[in-house]
């Protein structure tokens, strides 16, 4: 009988598909995104969208923790994040301020999302050479979450300070291109899967997570817009970090 990481695909715990069910929750929020952006109601899509990021970041971790990760899982994970991150965010912005270029905006989108499938398996190519944990510390490109949360940014700088773009089409558009260039390039961009947080500072932690946490609740648009300013520059601090760490390997 096939088996996986040594067990009966039969014997799963109840447990071990909860990350399973995370992933096609985050399939659900995406796909709703779409719909709603269609309708018009612009500001739960976006909300849709940050949910799935969400999501993504849980289901991979909760699954190592239950030991309920799988082939199956990764591929489910992948197709996810393609339409979550690739589909949804470029065609809500296209419903909410690009329909008047039509053609032109539309390749703008289909760029986005094919750098976005790109993207993702490039990463997925990469975790089958090297396992689950890449062998530096720095992603290479921009994460497709990321990249989600990067290309909504004239959507949630509207909402914040204004109800009409604060952009002209052309330049929402230019915007749209460079984040997708952004996922597929080779920049160095920070990884928090090596961050190490002593015992004195997790109260600190915690207590800044729960402010984060409680500002996008109470201030979802501004601090969104300041989440995508503020991984600009360390998106920015990685590149200059890792040429850092280059110059002292090659010393």
């Amino acid at each position: 009988m096939p088996t996986n990481n040594g067990k009966s695909f039969t014997d799963l715990a109840l447990v071990q598909l909860i990350p399973n069910m995370l992933t096609i929750t985050a399939i659900c929020a995406g796909l709703s995104a779409i719909r709603f952006g269609v309708q018009g109601n612009y500001e739960l899509a976006v909300l849709l969208i940050v949910a799935a990021c969400i999501l993504d970041g849980l289901d991979g971790k909760i699954a190592r923790l239950v030991g309920g990760d799988s082939k199956m899982g990764a591929e489910l994970d992948s197709l996810a994040d393609f339409v979550n991150f690739g589909v949804a965010p470029p065609l809500v912005i296209y419903l909410w301020a690009l329909q008047d270029m039509r053609s032109a905006a539309w390749l703008c989108v289909l760029v986005f999302a094919i750098c976005c499938v790109l993207r993702l398996a490039r990463f997925n190519v990469s975790n089958k050479a090297y396992g689950v944990d890449q062998p530096d510390d720095f992603f290479v490109g921009v994460p497709a979450p990321a990249g989600a949360i990067l290309v909504l940014l004239p959507l949630t700088a509207s909402f914040a300070f204004s109800n009409q773009p604060l952009l002209p089409d052309a330049l929402i558009c230019l915007h749209m291109v460079l984040v997708g260039i952004a996922m597929i390039s080779r920049i160095p961009t920070w990884s928090p899967k090596r961050v190490r947080i002593s015992h004195g500072n997790i109260k600190y932690f915690l207590l800044g997570f729960a402010l984060i946490g409680a500002t996008l609740l109470t201030y979802a648009w501004i601090t969104l817009v300041i989440v995508s300013i503020g991984y600009v520059g360390l998106v920015v601090w990685s590149y200059f970090a890792a040429r850092s760490d280059t110059s002292k390997k090659d010393n």
